[in-house]
């Protein structure tokens, strides 16, 4: 028995290591519950007393040679705790992928950078507001039909506290707190309590802008549009439809002309050619005042957009719930662009 101690010794302290399954075979040869040092201890039990200490002592020296060997390996060579796995350390390393933008910032940061060329600035405020900055300021005081537009998620803490329904509220704060001129972007989430479907959301983002000095003109705020709709989306011909908002007078909604050339076109513009991108105008006088600013010197323009709408036309994506539902399949095909 003595002889077969020595030779597994030997064996042992001769073992290299190796691939994972030899470090594994190791392991479960010598150290696992049916393993050769177990089979020894249960022959050792059987022995009589007066040679318990000859055969003791070098099994015991056999069982810790062989628990430092396989020791040695998880410190050199990456077995884990229970001695399960085995990561050789020569091996090439694992590739990790890179993460990337989520599409709405990588348009949302478009955007801000194109109006940033011709002097916009950020501004950000609450998306918890209050009715004077959401809507009263806006020229929709209480019980104006337009706010049932708005579609708006109030508070139990308060009637008057409600989540934002546009950025414009970030417009009336910067106004009452600097002095024209004026000229700043205000991207946000905004929070509309709408049937979700693929072309609507309770939650959605959007930038507006605002710019007020004096002589600002509707000849100005075309330029404006006709020069970001040059550099977004590579298209030069636009249209300015008269429309409404409560707080702008005239108002208009910017269509920009898309082409007929693939399927594609004809299914998003219906045929038409024309796609909607945004909605425009003149800064109401009014709303000028709320804000302590003096309508008889100073004008000014303001605009908006859905960023989920463009990135929709910029990445042909046809359905806006595919934004929040983070699929890392969808997020995979915007990968590493910064």
């Amino acid at each position: 028995m003595l002889e077969n101690l020595q030779q597994y010794q030997e064996e042992v302290n001769n073992f290299n290591g190796g691939t994972a399954s030899e470090v594994e075979e190791f392991r479960i040869k010598f150290l696992g519950k049916k393993g050769i040092i177990n089979d020894l201890f249960f022959a050792f039990k059987a022995l009589p007393g007066d040679q318990k200490k000859a055969y003791g002592q070098p099994l015991n020296i056999l069982k810790k040679a062989a628990e430092d060997k396989v020791e040695s390996f998880q410190n050199t060579q990456g077995i884990d705790e229970n001695n399960a796995s085995f990561e050789d350390l020569t091996r090439p390393g694992y590739a990790k992928s890179k993460g990337s933008i989520h599409p709405i910032s990588l348009v949302r940061n478009e955007i801000c950078d194109i109006f940033s060329k011709f002097g916009f600035s950020i501004a950000f405020g609450p998306e918890v507001e209050d009715d004077w900055h959401n809507f009263t300021a806006l020229n929709l005081p209480k019980y104006h039909p337009a706010r049932d537009m708005q579609d708006t998620f109030f508070l139990d803490v308060s009637p008057e506290r409600l989540l934002r329904t546009h950025t414009s509220s970030v417009q009336i704060r910067h106004m009452e707190n600097a002095k024209p001129p004026l000229r700043f972007l205000a991207p946000g989430r905004v929070f509309r309590n709408e049937a979700i479907s693929a072309r609507s959301h309770c939650l959605f983002h959007q930038v507006e802008g605002l710019y007020v000095d004096e002589n600002v003109s509707f000849a100005d705020l075309k330029q404006t549009i006709q020069y970001f709709t040059e550099s977004l989306f590579g298209k030069s011909k636009i249209r300015m439809r008269p429309s409404y908002f409560p707080f702008t007078e005239p108002s208009a909604e910017v269509d920009v002309y898309w082409g007929l050339e693939t399927e594609t076109d004809y299914r998003i513009t219906k045929g038409t050619g024309w796609l909607e991108i945004m909605g425009c105008g003149m800064v109401d006088p009014s709303v000028l005042e709320n804000v302590g600013i003096d309508s008889d010197q100073y004008s000014g323009f303001a605009f908006g957009m859905g960023i989920e709408r463009i990135a929709m036309l910029l990445y042909q994506i046809g359905d806006i719930r595919m934004f929040f539902e983070n699929d890392i399949r969808f997020l995979q095909q915007f990968g590493a662009q910064y």
